[in-house]
């Protein structure tokens, strides 16, 4: 019974809810936004940190190559970001970018949000991740790139990608970044509990975790993490479900179907997993969670391409370990459906002083093979540009912390082709905060999984009403 079940998710529990781990860089500052025309850049080296207002003298994280120029401010957090950064202004005499970070994800949004409400401060070029493209399109915040060649590189992008950062009749940001998802999984463990293969369907997920638990591996199968947010939304969407229907150029309207069939059937399923004691639930991001992904806690780690990356910078590894990468389970493995968490794009700000030449710093900086090998190899970026995403070298690429496995030509790459995109709300910060709200409440016992999901539901609807959107 679920309220058995409910008492037993409080043995589980492992830290509550807890901020995902904020990573920040080096941050600049500067007395204004929009474009500058030849203002001398600083070297690099630590700057202000929070104060990152566009660029302009000395607002510069990176060092200007040709001081005439004129200069497109840029905020991103990409990482190795300087080193690209630095290849487009050594081949560009007419155009300079003046690079700072301004914080990443919220942290930048907050103060992009504060710059469109006073009017002025923010950057030529924004890195912003592509679930909250819709809530800065409605507060007119983004140029339509169709105006100054979007479509010269549509075909460098699949369709459902460049779907993604687009409104009927509008581009607003060029795409760099993905997250396609796999299953990366400890081959060791799963040798050492007799489980011969990585699981192809969900199914076969349930039962390599109780083998596993019943191997008395001190591992669990993975992690239900309570703060997943567009993690958790992925999963709900491998299982069908749609949960909004939203047209920035019909900004009052939307439709909101959060209580939907797919997205109660993976509740259950990963609560009952819970309940089983076969995954744990700590916190996505956390220095505990960081610790248990590579000390053998875990026996997978469900992650988006990005995920191999990250995996393998953090310390405190195992030295037995043996990491291999396999395609997400599927529902219906005769039927799979792929799906994406994370990626990001770069848009031109409504406050640019000169969109053309911004608009080339977007379309541009991750147009060179170049670029997108100092993205790959030390940033660990998956490309969303295809003629990188389709070459040779991206195919056959050798990732040593996984013995030398081509994970893109095994996993990532098949995983990117077949995602046909998803649509966002424009209030997806709400939603995700209380997605989180919801689950842990239901992992305290507090309510039912499917309650939950109801009563999320409902929040969103009445948060959608009160800021004046009509919900169908």
């Amino acid at each position: 019974m679920r309220s058995i079940r409910g008492q037993r998710r409080r043995r589980w529990l492992a830290a509550g809810i807890g901020a995902a781990v904020a990573v920040t860089g080096l941050t600049a500052c500067s007395g204004g936004g929009g474009t500058t025309e030849g203002a001398e850049g600083a070297e690099g080296g630590e700057t202000a940190e929070g104060d990152a207002s566009g660029g302009g003298e000395a607002g510069c994280t990176n060092q200007i190559k040709v001081p005439d120029a004129e200069q497109v401010t840029v905020w991103a957090w990409y990482p190795a970001f300087e080193s690209v950064v630095d290849l487009f202004n050594e081949s560009h005499e007419d155009i300079q970018i003046c690079w700072s970070n301004a914080g990443q994800g919220n942290d930048e949004y907050t103060k992009f949000s504060t710059t469109i409400e006073a009017g002025s401060g923010a950057p030529d070029v924004i890195m912003l991740e592509t679930e909250v493209l819709p809530s800065f399109i409605i507060r007119d915040a983004l140029v339509d790139l169709n105006e100054y060649g979007a479509d010269e590189v549509k075909d460098n992008y699949s369709e459902g990608v460049w779907e993604d950062h687009s409104a009927q009749g509008g581009v607003y940001a060029i795409p760099v970044d993905g997250g396609p998802m796999g299953m990366l999984y400890r081959e060791d463990l799963f040798q050492a509990a007799g489980i011969t293969a990585p699981p192809t369907t969900w199914d076969e997920f349930a039962a390599a975790a109780q083998q596993l638990k019943d191997s008395g591996s001190e591992a669990v199968m993975a992690d239900f993490p309570t703060n997943g947010r567009a993690f958790l939304q992925a999963l709900f969407a491998q299982a069908g479900s749609e949960p909004y229907v939203f047209d920035p150029d019909n900004p009052t309207e939307v439709e909101i179907n959060l209580d939907d069939e797919g997205t109660k059937k993976v509740v259950d399923y990963w609560f009952d997993l819970v309940d089983k004691g076969l995954v744990g639930t700590d916190d996505a991001f956390t220095t505990d969670y960081n610790t248990k992904l590579v000390d053998g806690s875990y026996a997978t780690y469900l992650a988006a391409a990005w995920g191999p990356g990250y995996l393998s910078g953090l310390e405190g590894a195992d030295p037995d370990a043996v990491w291999r990468a396999a395609p997400l389970p599927q529902w219906d493995a005769a039927d799979p459906v792929q799906v994406n968490w994370g990626g990001s794009a770069f848009a031109v700000t409504s406050q640019s002083d000169n969109p053309e030449a911004a608009a080339v710093v977007a379309k541009e900086i991750f147009g060179t093979e170049e670029a997108w090998k100092i993205g790959i190899e030390e940033g660990a970026l998956f490309p969303l540009w295809l003629p990188i995403l389709e070459s040779d070298y991206f195919r056959d690429l050798e990732y040593p912390f996984f013995g030398g496995q081509k994970i893109n030509q095994d996993v990532f790459m098949e995983a990117a082709a077949g995602y046909e995109g998803f649509t966002f709300s424009p209030f997806q910060n709400f939603a995700y905060d209380k997605l989180t709200e919801q689950m842990f409440a239901a992992l305290q016992g507090e309510k039912e999984p499917e309650q939950a999901v109801d009563d999320l539901h409902q929040q969103v609807v009445d948060y959608a009403t009160s800021q004046g959107f009509t919900v169908n």
